[in-house]
């Protein structure tokens, strides 16, 4: 009997689908901290993301209510944990809006110094951990090679290297280091014999004339890989007018090609600290980018970042030759009993992942009354379920590191 096979062509296919939920984390590799999301998929297709927070949470703004100023320093390092030095400004500063004081000019360039020194180990790291998230290992050991000279030059200025305490109220606790011991590290990429007796900020200038042409190594590395330009050009795309209602700030706003920055665009008390200085505030459409990147995606933020790497070298060059000539002191004392004044006040500052604000209300008392903070990353996490409608799975973890999100920051 001969055998008789159907042609597939004739047999019609009933295929059905249903909605699944699936979670991806709390501890999941790409949830860049304790975040769990909720994804309604059908097939590969994503339908709806609902961020889940709770898995983090301190109470650090209610401890904030029941310790002195300074005593509350601190716990803002252990918000975003990845840009201490910046956390540390931003609150300082707010105090110093309420007691309306006023630091001396070398204090002011010390800040900068650290809090561009601080972004940069901050976009290391993002640039590093979003090369993971989509499956490239180098960039990540790149970049921890580069943070981890950055981290030797904190740990030189105040003994730590992830939680400083270091920016404080009137200033900074102390000044540079005359002289250091040339760390093994710095010392063996420049060329140099490890445990040299240099100042401190001769070995930041060390650094920067190192690290500077390694940034044309990541671009080759990274930002114009093929798969890695696949991966996320033309996914993610949030519109101008999307980031502003959601509050998006920071490279997240920048990306889809708003021109804001606080380090421009803030209030007198922290733009005084940039007034001088020469630098460009990067934001996108890119007249450099590969074929098929658009306005507002995922290539888009991560090509921010990594151009302000660029400007903060410009900075930190400006603020080493400002820093032997700036008058007064590194500080402008102040007790840790010491009582503030009756009032409110709210500052917002430009950190790495977008602007994060500390409120602070007094009735008189050395504690105060209230102590708030304003999260950039909350507001960037907030716009993921937009984003993620209607994308493949596997683009989850991409569209989510490209907002670079700081769970500590958000889950307070």
């Amino acid at each position: 009997m001969p055998i008789i096979v159907e042609d597939p062509r004739d047999i019609e296919f009933d295929v059905r689908t249903d909605e699944m939920l699936i979670n991806m984390g709390p501890q999941h590799p790409s949830s860049h901290g304790v975040l769990r999301l909720l994804l309604k998929t059908d097939g590969e297709i994503v339908h709806e993301v609902t961020p889940h927070l709770g898995y983090l949470h301190r109470c650090a703004e209610k401890i904030g209510e029941h310790l002195s100023i300074p005593q509350w320093i601190p716990y803002t390092d252990r918000m975003d944990y990845l840009a201490g030095m910046n956390m540390n400004l931003g609150y300082s500063l707010t105090v110093e809006k309420l007691l309306g004081m006023e630091v001396p000019e070398r204090a002011k360039v010390i800040r900068v110094i650290v809090a561009e020194l601080g972004r940069i180990a901050s976009h290391l790291v993002g640039m590093g951990a979003y090369g993971l998230d989509l499956g490239s290992f180098s960039p990540f050991l790149f970049a921890f090679r580069e943070r981890e000279l950055i981290l030797d030059l904190f740990e030189e200025v105040c003994g730590a290297r992830l939680t400083y305490s270091y920016v404080t109220i009137g200033g900074v606790t102390h000044d540079f280091p005359e002289e250091i011991p040339l760390s093994p590290g710095l010392a063996m990429l420049t060329g140099r014999t490890a445990g040299e007796p240099v100042s401190w900020i001769t070995a930041a200038r060390l650094f920067l004339d190192w690290f500077r042409p390694r940034i044309a190594e990541y671009h080759a590395l990274l930002t114009r890989n093929h798969i890695f330009v696949q991966r996320t050009a033309a996914l993610g795309v949030l519109p101008a007018e999307l980031a502003i209602n959601y509050n998006c700030t920071g490279p997240v706003l920048r990306g889809s090609g708003v021109d804001f920055d606080l380090r421009r665009d803030g209030e007198p008390i922290y733009t005084s600290m940039y007034n001088g200085y020469t630098f460009q505030i990067p934001v996108a459409p890119f007249g450099d980018a590969p074929y098929g990147v658009v306005l507002g995606d995922n290539w888009s933020r991560f090509y921010v970042r990594m151009l302000e790497v660029v400007e903060s070298i410009r900075i930190l060059e400006q603020a080493f030759d400002r820093y032997p000539s700036a008058t007064g002191g590194h500080r402008l004392p102040y007790r840790l009993t010491q009582k503030l004044p009756v009032g409110e006040a709210y500052l917002e500052t430009e950190c790495p992942r977008g602007q994060t604000g500390f409120y602070v209300v007094s009735d008189g008392d050395p504690e105060p009354v209230r102590a708030r903070v304003k999260s950039s990353s909350f507001c960037n996490l907030a716009i993921l379920g937009d984003l993620c409608r209607g994308v493949l799975l596997a683009d989850v973890p991409a569209i989510l590191g490209s907002l670079d999100i700081m769970m500590g920051e958000i889950d307070r």
